[in-house]
């Protein structure tokens, strides 16, 4: 009997069954895209009579509810959290369990989540000396994150520094390592930047697509391949220089007590890897006969250590090596001495022009104003030494705002003022004495003077010559237009300057064509026939005489007058004739005068009293065979002229 008791329940839940009194849905699994809540029920449930339907504790957490006899979906499915979920069905009637059915819910990823970086910029140091085809960062390092576990990230690599695409890579479109592919260059390109873009789509037109960005910065860092430089450089890239070969002369006999004065410059070198710039040590390994030479170590200076008695020539080779010895270079210096009698210097020009910044400080460099690029340069010349004397020394004797060193001009105090100004430059001869002068304009400026050359190269700038990180190298087509364009400007030039010389002194020049040309006085300064062909890479040009140089005016001047017209006699500058008769007094005459003396023997320039007058150059007695020859000189003058001869009897005029 006990045992019937217990079989009753499972006899009429069979019963009821087979009947279709139990719970039931009609399928057990389904599929839902993530970020979606349908609101519709996900399915119906068959709730027999007298019995409900509950969620089980092991359903997947406020996931679903049920309304009535249905099942909905209670959350916003999220694949990158559950990719599946449960709700656990119970039919009781009453306490008791009736049914239970399990339904499946597969959540399918959708394309929601953009890919990220775990860095916003990374830097990234490169050796100089990398090899090219090496990974400089891997792709481990680089790669970004996709949540959506699907996704297939697309890299893509765009430059920000222009021009950088040509050095760096990515491995793959879908491997973000970075490769090398030129040779670095530190000098032109010492750090690069770049836009590392990643896609979760092949296609950026695809929907959806999401991306993502991070910078790379990648700084190039010195390493230790070139040797010393010594400058200026004859030819120079990143690579390589052309080292310079310094020169010069002193007198025999004498120690000169200061550095000497080399061309193109002093013995002078910097570490040709201007990024390590290791200083610099200097000595002399050969050709220092008797030690009659020293070098300073840390400067370079070269100066003497006793007199040299006879002429002769000296060899130097001059070490320059790191501070570290880790490279070194040699250059040759040649001095050669000279005897000495005593010529006096000279200046070629009367006037140098430079400029410098205002507010510059003390020790900084005068430029060229015709060549900002190089520093000013005031070279005497001696005419017994025509490359350089470095017995020759430069002082500045009426302005304590600048100073010399050697022949380049600085500034001695702090400039405050814009404006102008000028001082004076004495060269001095310190074994014959002998001195000379000119004088220096110095624009100072508001602004900094631009250069239009190669990089300066002196001892205040310690970077090896043509090193520009910044200059432009054109292309022979834009050299080819530009040449062009300057040609076709200085023919239209030239064609006018020969319009206006005709229109002004056409007269003249047909008058004199057959008049033999007198030697001109000496003092000007003309830049087209200074023998500077040695200093293109360290002395700068000269500076322009006044008609050549457009900087600031200085104070005014009183006019100067107009230049003489044709009716204007010219001024002839007074000179002492030379003794023919041994010195008789007779002889030593001069040839300008304001009368037509009847004596013999000699020629003379008359001038008329007043300003207006005519100048003729009148010869008295002149012999048979002197007329004869003046004679075969051909006419000269015009009418006028010869009718004004004709009040002279028995002498010869020439008018200017």
């Amino acid at each position: 009997m006990g045992t019937w008791v217990l079989l009753l329940p499972l006899l009429f839940a069979a019963a009821a069954q087979a009947q279709g009194t139990v719970c039931s849905v009609n399928k057990t699994s389904l599929t839902v895209k993530e970020n979606t809540n349908p609101e519709e029920p996900l399915l119906d449930i068959y709730v027999p009579e007298g019995q409900q339907v509950t969620l089980a504790p092991s359903s997947t957490l406020f996931a679903f509810r049920i309304q009535g006899n249905q099942l909905f979906l209670n959350v916003t499915p999220d694949y990158e959290a559950n990719t599946m979920l449960l709700a656990h069905l119970e039919c009781k009637s009453g306490e008791a369990v009736v049914t239970q059915l399990k339904v499946f819910v597969s959540v399918l990823d959708v394309n929601d989540n953009p890919p990220r970086f775990p860095y916003e910029t990374k830097v990234w140091e490169v050796p100089e000396d990398t090899r090219v085809n090496t990974t400089v960062i891997s792709e481990t390092e680089l790669e970004a994150q996709d949540q959506d576990k699907d996704d297939v990230l697309f890299y893509t690599l765009q430059e920000v520094t222009l021009g950088a695409s040509s050095f760096f890579s990515l491995v793959g479109v879908n491997r973000p390592a970075l490769r090398l592919d030129q040779s670095l260059d530190l000098e032109r390109w010492p750090n690069m930047t770049f836009r590392l873009l990643a896609r979760d789509t092949q296609e950026e037109t695809t929907e959806p697509s999401h991306t993502a960005t991070a910078t790379l910065v990648l700084e190039v860092q010195p390493v230790d391949l070139r040797p010393p430089w010594f400058l200026p450089c004859s030819y120079s890239d990143a690579f390589v220089c052309i080292h310079a070969q310094y020169r010069g002369a002193v007198p025999t006999g004498h120690r000169l007590p200061g550095p000497l004065i080399l061309h193109p410059g002093p013995v002078y070198a910097v570490d040709g890897d201007w990024g390590i710039g290791q200083p610099i040590k200097y000595s002399i390994i050969s050709g220092n006969e008797d030690s009659t030479f020293s070098i300073s170590a840390d400067s370079g200076n070269l100066t003497m250590t006793k007199s040299i008695p006879n002429a002769k020539t000296f060899l130097l080779v001059v070490k320059g090596e790191q501070a570290d010895n880790a490279r070194y270079s040699v250059t040759q210096v040649t001095v050669e001495a000279r005897n000495a009698n005593g010529s006096m210097p000279h200046f070629t020009q009367s006037l140098y022009r430079g400029t410098v910044g205002l507010g510059s400080g003390v020790g900084v460099v005068i430029k060229d104003a015709a060549d900002p690029s190089q520093p000013l340069r005031i070279r005497a010349q001696d005419p017994e030494f025509p490359d350089l004397n470095s017995a020759i020394m430069y002082r500045i004797i009426n302005n304590s705002d600048f100073r010399m060193e050697g022949e380049v001009v600085l500034t001695a105090a702090s400039l405050e003022h814009a404006g102008v100004f000028y001082a004076e430059v004495e060269a001095n001869n310190t074994v014959t004495s002998g001195t000379a002068a000119t004088v220096v304009e110095i624009q100072v400026s508001e602004q900094e003077p631009s250069p239009t050359g190669t990089s300066e190269t002196t001892r205040t700038e310690g970077r090896p010559d043509g090193g520009q990180a910044g200059d432009r190298h054109f292309s022979e087509a834009e050299m080819a237009v530009l040449g062009g364009v300057l040609g076709a400007a200085l023919l239209l030039a030239l064609i006018t300057l020969a319009v206006l010389v005709y229109k002004h002194y056409g007269h003249r020049l047909i008058c004199s064509s057959g008049r033999v040309l007198e030697p001109q006085p000496q003092g000007f300064d003309n830049q087209a026939f200074l023998n500077d062909s040695d200093d293109a890479n360290w002395a700068p040009a000269p500076s322009p005489s006044a008609s050549h140089a457009q900087p600031a005016p200085p104070e005014p001047e009183p006019p100067e007058p107009a230049p003489p017209s044709p009716e204007t006699p010219r001024r002839v500058p007074e000179a002492p004739a030379t003794a023919a008769d041994g010195g008789s007094p007779a002889a030593v005459r001069s040839i300008l005068t304001k009368e037509r003396r009847p004596e013999g023997g000699y020629k003379a320039v008359w001038f008329g009293e007043d300003i207006g007058a005519e100048a003729d150059v009148v010869v008295l007695n002149t012999p048979a065979s002197e007329a004869g020859g003046a004679g075969d000189s051909g006419s000269e003058g015009s009418g006028d002229e010869a009718a004004d001869a004709q009040d002279a009897p028995g002498t010869d005029s020439i008018h200017f």
